[in-house]
């Protein structure tokens, strides 16, 4: 008994120790506050302890060398499918959507598969936690906050659920790169959308009522799981992500918000730049899809989806980046670099990574910028992580050294023995 106790204990060190270190002598970017040139950063049990230009160093702790690199908190995708798809052609990997139009008692937390190749190759590139996100139907269920690291999904949450997904009807008549092709007739299109949008009134309006029936201990009130999943949405406590890419979705959204009382956040809206004054008034956050993007018109200006962010951060508006991918989610950084370029200031893109998107889905206090008693996501790197040419060399997840071999370095490195 008393060398099983030993052996537990001396565990538990080893664990401690494993999340515990030192960072001396790189430039730190809190992302928050200034940058610390020569600065030191400490860690303990997964967290963050102190940050500054002198530290002591505790006896024992593990000390990293880091003169001549940056420090970065991790970045954060804020859509994508990771862990819910693998190959896209492959049906029986890709596990994103479900029967029906209403589902939001879906949890797309336990379906994530930890063992994924697109994480080890998502956080090679600094990505430390991104947004799982079912998709189909028009409730489509509730998205999870992960980290890319972890043997289960248990291990892997941070917060979950984080949202409820709505695919928000739209009027679509035509199809094609510019719409040049119709899709149906209009009237038929039309009847499409008002049935849909009508449904999904409907469905708010039926979710009322069981939160009333069960608040009064209505007799006969009987469990319904769909329900249920929808209490957190009409309190307040979970918000709502609508995907509305045009100006009349987006407006549309907004005022569908406006009537049912809940929180909403923006995703893949597009026009936002129509109405970046109205998304300001109402502080309504945007989550931008990829800025390599064609023109959503045919005389749009070519380069409106690389000036999306500037302009949105000009009038105001909270936004962060998202790539709304699986294997593009590790071009992540440079989808902000590329805004950068195109008006976006630079700390402004970095905040859009990090710190953004953590305040966006509530885990500000845990995530988003290198503070003490935040947990200690953190990238090492030998430049700018916006930029193609910076190389990643220590991704910590929760003070865990993460491992960053993953398969596509696996074959760079196969195929360079190629004679």
């Amino acid at each position: 008994m008393k060398a099983l106790c030993v052996c537990w204990l001396s565990a538990l060190c080893l664990c401690a120790a494993e999340n515990s270190f030192l960072l001396r002598g790189a430039r730190i970017h809190p992302v928050s506050g200034p940058k610390i040139p020569n600065g030191m950063l400490l860690v303990k049990d997964g967290r963050i302890a102190e940050v500054g230009a002198r530290l002591a160093v505790p006896k024992g702790v593990r000390v990293i060398e880091a003169k001549g690199l940056e420090v970065y908190p991790g970045l954060i995708d804020s859509g994508t499918q990771i862990g819910l798809a693998e190959v896209s052609a492959v049906r029986e990997t890709v596990d994103t959507t479900e029967i029906g139009d209403f589902n939001p008692q879906l949890r797309a937390i336990i379906a994530v598969h930890p063992a994924s190749e697109h994480i080890p190759v998502t956080r090679a590139n600094g990505i430390t936690a991104v947004i799982s996100a079912p998709a189909g139907g028009i409730i489509s269920g509730q998205a999870a906050l992960i980290h890319l690291d972890g043997w289960t999904w248990e291990q892997m949450q941070v917060r979950a659920p984080v949202s409820m997904i709505l695919q928000f009807p739209v009027l679509r008549t035509a199809q094609g790169r510019f719409g040049t092709r119709a899709a149906q007739p209009y009237t038929e299109a039309k009847r499409d959308y008002e049935r849909r949008l009508q449904r999904l009134h409907e469905f708010f309006e039926q979710a009322r009522h069981y939160q009333q029936a069960k608040k009064a201990g209505a007799p006969g009130f009987k469990t319904d799981l769909k329900m249920e999943a929808m209490l957190p949405v009409l309190e307040g406590k979970l918000p709502l992500v609508v995907h509305a890419v045009r100006e009349r979705a987006i407006r549309e959204a907004i005022a569908f918000a406006e009537k049912q009382k809940v929180r909403l956040v923006l995703a893949e809206a597009r026009e936002a730049w129509k109405v970046a004054d109205l998304l300001k008034q109402k502080n309504i956050p945007v989550i931008l899809g990829p800025t390599l993007e064609l023109p959503l018109e045919e005389d749009d200006p070519y380069d409106k989806a690389y000036t999306l962010p500037a302009e949105l951060h000009k009038a105001g508006v909270k936004f962060a980046f998202a790539s709304f991918s699986t294997s593009f989610a590790r071009n992540l950084p440079y989808q902000a670099a590329m805004a950068v370029a195109f008006g976006l200031p630079h700390e402004e893109a970095l905040k859009a990574l990090t710190l953004y998107p953590a305040e966006i889905w509530g885990v500000g206090d845990l995530l988003g910028s290198i503070e003490k008693g935040k947990l200690a996501d953190l990238i090492v790197t030998d430049g700018d992580p916006l930029e193609t040419r910076t190389q990643v060399k220590y991704v910590f997840i929760e003070g865990r050294e993460v491992d960053l071999s993953n398969k596509h370095l696996r074959l760079y490195e196969k195929y360079s023995q190629r004679p």
